[in-house]
């Protein structure tokens, strides 16, 4: 059981609270735990990648055991710990902006 730490405006656009919880056939890797929760969330189809290229969109990152996973590869397989659900993957929604001045 893979669990999955989404943002608050993707939790609501899902209809969930909380963390997700996924089962992933084969290999847990960014690309299949993405596969899988837009399999039971169809309509965050297009919300964390992009329909045609599957990239990720610009302003989500993805953490898993307190690391950024952003720019791994995403066939690369992710820590023991999130393939185990002891620890979830997180997406987060990254904070863009502003020039420091108060």
């Amino acid at each position: 059981m893979i669990r999955v730490e989404l943002p608050a405006h993707l939790r609501t656009l899902a209809g969930v609270k909380g963390e997700v919880t996924l089962e992933v056939q084969g290999q847990v890797t960014l690309r299949s735990v993405l596969d899988a929760l837009e399999a039971a969330y169809p309509m965050l189809c297009g919300t964390i990648r992009e329909h045609g290229t599957l990239k990720r969109r610009a302003f989500l990152r993805f953490f898993a055991c307190a690391e950024d996973w952003s720019h791994e590869p995403v066939d690369a397989l992710l820590p023991e710990a999130v393939a185990m659900g002891k620890e979830p993957l997180l997406v987060v929604g990254a904070v863009a902006g502003g020039n420091g001045v108060l």
